[in-house]
């Protein structure tokens, strides 16, 4: 079970009503036609995920620019070879990018020791192309195995955002000093629940699924002035394929707008960051408390 922080005093730093983060999955055309080896022989499946990071992310890039905005990218390292200077651009303009796996795995079905080869594989890539060791993760089939956490941490990652549950961070379980940091986000702030649409394969499976825009940028808008209102931490799980093409860029700028909007009350980070200041804070609680 997770482990809950400390609850003595605001959760953020001072003036900080709450915490928004915003993170996106740069998943480009990874998936099961990747894993299962037919995504070169269907060149409609593979453009339908090349249009992320070939066209739609420099859009996003832009719209974040224009709000000061930084944001969490998280990215299967096969996206970065074959996307390299895409992404690049990203950690040029202050953007923080996290671990998601080398061709989207799903991380449930492998041993520890399948696990840890592509960590290390996309630690290697992240290192030789775009300069960095990211300190975050997600998985990329929104599971995982009983001893991932454990793993990750040995690895040295610092926080995760693949669970879901609460809605501030939390620690997992770890056998000494506080374990990894899991900072949940939400199936209902997946821009796939209302946006997505696939003939083959399909998915979401049983068609149809494009909700009207406004109706999503209202929900979408709701769920982070509900966290805003009870001092939590929002965060969210959104692909540049499917939530930055130039009609639905509409609705990540009416985001954008509504965070924006609340000035220094709220603390939009990217999610390292939100990390470092849990653990942090915990350590602080913890020195705090009298000698045993």
């Amino acid at each position: 079970m997770p482990q809950p922080a400390h609850s003595t005093g605001s959760l953020w730093p001072t003036g900080r009503q709450s915490a928004a983060a915003l993170a996106f999955d740069v998943d480009g055309p990874t998936g099961d036609a990747m894993l299962d080896g037919s995504l070169l022989d269907n060149p409609r499946y593979f453009t339908q995920g090349a249009y992320g990071p070939w066209r739609a992310l420099p859009r996003l890039l832009d719209l974040l620019a224009a709000y000061d905005l930084k944001a969490t990218f998280f990215i299967p390292t096969w996206v970065v070879l074959h996307w390299t200077k895409r992404c690049e651009r990203i950690v040029a303009e202050g953007h923080e990018v996290g671990y998601h796996g080398h061709r989207h795995e799903v991380f449930i079905e492998f041993t520890a020791e399948q696990q840890l080869d592509v960590m290390e594989r996309s630690r290697r890539i992240f290192r030789e192309r775009l300069g960095i060791t990211p300190t975050g993760f997600r998985t990329p089939s929104g599971d995982w195995s009983p001893e991932t956490a454990a793993l990750l941490k040995h690895f040295g990652v610092v926080y995760s955002s693949s669970m879901r549950g609460d809605d501030r961070p939390y620690f997992h379980p770890a056998d000494q000093g506080p374990g990894l940091v899991e900072i949940p986000a939400r199936w209902d702030i997946d821009d796939y629940t209302a946006l997505a649409y696939s003939e083959a394969p399909d998915f979401p499976a049983g068609l149809d699924r494009i909700s009207d825009y406004r109706v999503v940028e209202r929900n979408w808008r709701a769920e982070f002035e509900g966290y805003h209102r009870e001092g939590l931490c929002w965060t969210t799980i959104l692909h540049p394929k499917v939530c930055a093409k130039p009609g639905r860029l509409s609705i990540l700028e009416g985001l954008f707008k509504a965070i924006v909007a609340k000035g220094d009350a709220v603390w939009a980070a990217r999610l390292g960051d939100i990390a470092q200041w849990w653990l942090e804070r915990h350590l602080q609680i913890d020195n705090r408390k009298p000698a045993a």
